[in-house]
């Protein structure tokens, strides 16, 4: 572990966020000395983000902690684009007004990680689309795309692997490169910002960045990346058996968040510890030596801790809460996932699997089959093994819901309407 001055780069070390730096001296003097302004950019392609992205708005939590400047970017320009990097097909385009709702329904999570104003250390919430729109194009030609070789662009792996698999890759997509190095460009005239950060399949992108501002007299530029991120067992980050890990409240309630960290693989459980929590370090270590049954309860810490952060400590003790009343007391609690399902259904009866579909515990009627097969699926906490069992009138209990259960984790209350 690299050993560094400033008290950023140092925290950001030694919790595992690192991956490359363009000029760790440089910039770690630069951290010393002053107030550095850093940015990450988010894509605004759908109304929230998910877990996935968590590595990157903590960066910027760690950056404002230590006394810098943050600077969360919708790409409201760039969105208009899409980036291609590594993806095997180009994205489907959106228009402005799904782009401006998606920014609008985004901004929501950061002000949980990060505290906007107009102080020197305070954060700003911008828009690449407050220059990109703006852009006339032949000026824009002539006085940044002549900075650009092509031969370089081709050879870059995020473009690389769209060409070598003889995928098409538009000209569109292809000035993404572009138009992502003129927004580093760009924020430095603006705000003074120094630095970019990011995930490691970004490295190339940013690096075009810092090589337009000196091709265009900005001061020296930085980049940071982070790794990119799988579970021990190769999962990617943010995504579940039930689809994203989504970061807002209203695509994913906090007892399901809180679920999704509760289920973390033993051998994740430090290096979340350090990368998705703000407990101290000497406290992560104590937990990270705890074993066996123990880590049980580690893990509830840990889903409690990002969960705290992220939709408030009342939500997360109340999640925690309401586990703990499913599991250790087999009771139902009104904080469960519910879904809604006409009474004239029930009444005439729906088919086991197809209402564990309809609750989103199955993605397929032979998937729900497989779990009845395997033993997994309760009604009411009793086993079912009959996978033509009917679900009637006659299982709602006297809670006046049915309670479905796969496994011992995952619990879903159905509510007659």
């Amino acid at each position: 572990m690299a050993s560094f001055k400033s008290e950023f780069l140092h925290t950001l070390s030694e919790r595992g966020f690192i991956h490359q730096i363009s000029d760790e001296t440089g910039l770690d003097d630069l951290l010393s000395k002053e107030t550095v302004t850093a940015y990450i950019g988010f894509d605004p392609t759908a109304p929230s983000l998910h877990a996935g992205g968590l590595i990157q708005i903590m960066m910027l939590h760690w950056l404002q902690k230590t006394g810098h400047r943050p600077v969360s970017l919708m790409g409201g320009g760039t969105g208009m684009v899409g980036d291609p990097s590594f993806k095997d097909e180009a994205r489907q385009l959106m228009t402005v007004d799904t782009i401006e709702s998606n920014i609008a329904s985004i901004k929501k999570v950061f002000s949980n990680y990060l505290a906007y104003g107009d102080g020197p250390r305070d954060a700003l919430m911008v828009n690449n689309a407050d220059w990109l729109t703006k852009i006339n194009y032949l000026e824009f030609l002539r006085d940044v795309g002549r900075h650009f070789s092509v031969n370089r662009m081709l050879s870059f792996d995020s473009v690389k692997t769209r060409i070598d698999r003889e995928q098409s890759l538009s000209f569109l997509e292809f000035n993404y490169m572009i138009l992502q190095a003129y927004d580093f460009v760009e924020l430095a005239k603006r705000y003074d910002c120094r630095l970019q950060m990011g995930g490691s399949d970004q490295w190339g992108n940013i690096v075009n960045g810092i090589d337009l501002g000196h091709r265009m007299g900005t001061q020296q530029l930085y980049a940071l990346t982070s790794p990119l991120l799988t579970t021990a067992s190769g999962a990617k980050m943010g995504k579940s058996l039930n689809g994203a890990v989504w970061l807002n409240a209203d695509m994913l309630s906090a007892y399901d968040f809180w679920q999704y960290w509760r289920n973390t693989e033993d051998a994740d459980v430090g290096r979340f510890l350090k990368l998705y929590t703000t407990l101290p370090m000497d406290e992560i270590a104590r937990l990270e030596r705890l074993a066996g049954a123990e880590i049980n309860e580690v893990k509830k810490l840990l889903a409690t801790e990002i969960t705290a952060i992220l939709h408030g400590r009342a939500a997360a003790d109340q999640a925690a809460e309401t586990a703990r009343k499913v599991f250790e007391e087999g009771a139902i609690d009104a904080n469960l996932p519910t879904v809604e399902v006409a009474s004239a259904e029930i009444e005439a009866g729906l088919g086991v699997l197809a209402l564990f579909v309809k609750a989103g515990l199955a993605a397929s009627n032979g998937e729900a089959r497989r779990h009845v097969q395997g033993g997994a699926v309760r009604i009411n906490d009793a086993a079912v093994s009959d996978d033509k069992r009917v679900i009637a009138s006659g299982d709602v209990n006297a809670d006046g819901v049915i309670k479905l259960s796969l496994g011992k984790k995952k619990h879903v209350l159905v509510k007659p309407a």
